[in-house]
């Protein structure tokens, strides 16, 4: 596999279109910290990192509107990619949707949204796009 967060996120978004509640992904560290920003922003419910003999597991409870079933994820995007990587300073920081989605982005201070690297004062590669 040479790009491990493109599949990360296509699970996560099969998944949603699918309508499982839960789905189990390969963990790793940066795995883990974009499942912790999704969490904290309420685009999924619940998460644990599940250790193993093979390899270690995330799973990733979904989250879905109670009365219409929608998904919390209208959509998620790769940006930066293995061919054509994706850098952004402060002064160009992407907005998702006029500031309602997130941006993803791997800095200096780890892997952090849009919002914080603009309030840290820090550039990095954008990874993805969350609304």
């Amino acid at each position: 596999m040479t790009d491990p967060i493109a599949d990360y996120l296509t699970r996560v978004r099969n998944a949603y279109l699918a309508g499982h509640k839960t789905v189990e992904i390969p963990s790793s560290k940066m795995k883990a910290e974009i499942t912790r920003i999704l969490h904290e922003k309420g685009y999924i419910l619940a998460y644990k990192v599940v250790e193993g003999t093979p390899c270690n597991t995330i799973k990733i409870a979904l989250k879905y509107h109670p009365e219409t079933k929608k998904a919390a994820i209208k959509k998620i995007e790769r940006v930066s990619r293995p061919g054509l990587r994706q850098y952004t300073s402060v002064e160009d920081m992407p907005r998702v949707l006029n500031g309602l989605g997130i941006a993803i982005l791997s800095t200096s201070k780890g892997i952090i949204t849009d919002k914080e690297a603009k309030t840290l004062n820090v550039g990095g590669e954008v990874l993805c796009y969350v609304y």
